[in-house]
């Protein structure tokens, strides 16, 4: 047998204009049907009773629960993406800082750390600025360059600039009214000859291209009537 074809659903009361029906509301009152039922159940609609809700099963509860609240931590789905560095900082480019202790400094760029931060010295003879990590958001890049081919800046790394955790010593109740004369902490020598090693190299470099030496050991300043935006680095 061939399949029967699907009539069209037509409405009983079709739309004469968009919005506007061809019956009245009193006339489809009585089309539907409505009153017959309305006289069937007294002159009152019938009113039906919502379906019971199917029992949920009961759960059952632990034998063991922490006493206190135990704070789940949150799933931290981020990877952290390695920072992109400029385009204009390049491995002996001469960099001026912005802020921090050595504000105006100018300083050689030796290489990107893994942490993003940018590892960069004076170097500390000429200056007075040390090995130091900064952020490339607080420098300027210069298009003066230093050839650093001979320095050996491998054993550099975040680990290397990590600070010493030092468990607290307890005060007893003298001590604890004394002011204590806090003692500055001594640099190791490790670290001493590593600055040596690198500014003996940097220093070689620099001292063979004419003004360069003079040119770090200025601090950069802005005077009056100096336009920030018209410079040239």
């Amino acid at each position: 047998m061939a399949p029967k074809s699907a009539k069209p659903k037509t409405s009983r009361n079709p739309d004469l204009v968009r919005g506007v029906g061809k019956f009245s509301r009193s006339k489809m009152y009585h089309k539907r049907g409505l009153w017959a039922i309305k006289a069937k159940n007294g002159g009152v609609f019938p009113k039906h009773d919502p379906k019971p809700a199917a029992p949920k099963p009961a759960e059952k509860l632990p034998k063991f629960y922490p006493a206190e609240d135990v704070k789940k931590p949150l799933v931290n789905k981020r990877k952290a993406k390695p920072t992109k560095l400029r385009a204009s900082i390049t491995p002996g480019t001469v960099l001026i800082i912005l802020a921090g202790r050595f504000k105006g400094k100018r300083v050689v760029f030796l290489k990107q750390l893994s942490s993003g931060l940018l590892l960069v010295t004076g170097p500390f003879k000429i200056n007075g600025v040390p090995l130091r990590r900064v952020n490339q958001s607080y420098v300027i890049a210069t298009s003066t360059k230093v050839d650093i081919s001979g320095v050996n800046v491998e054993k550099f790394d975040d680990k290397y600039f990590a600070k010493e955790v030092e468990k607290k010593k307890k005060k007893g109740e003298g001590e604890f009214f004394e002011a204590e004369k806090e003692e500055k902490k001594a640099l190791p020598q490790e670290k001493k000859d590593d600055q040596k090693t690198v500014d003996a190299v940097l220093i070689k470099s620099i001292e063979g291209v004419p003004d360069l030496k003079s040119y770090l050991g200025a601090r950069f300043s802005l005077k009056s009537g100096m336009k920030p935006h018209e410079l040239v680095f």
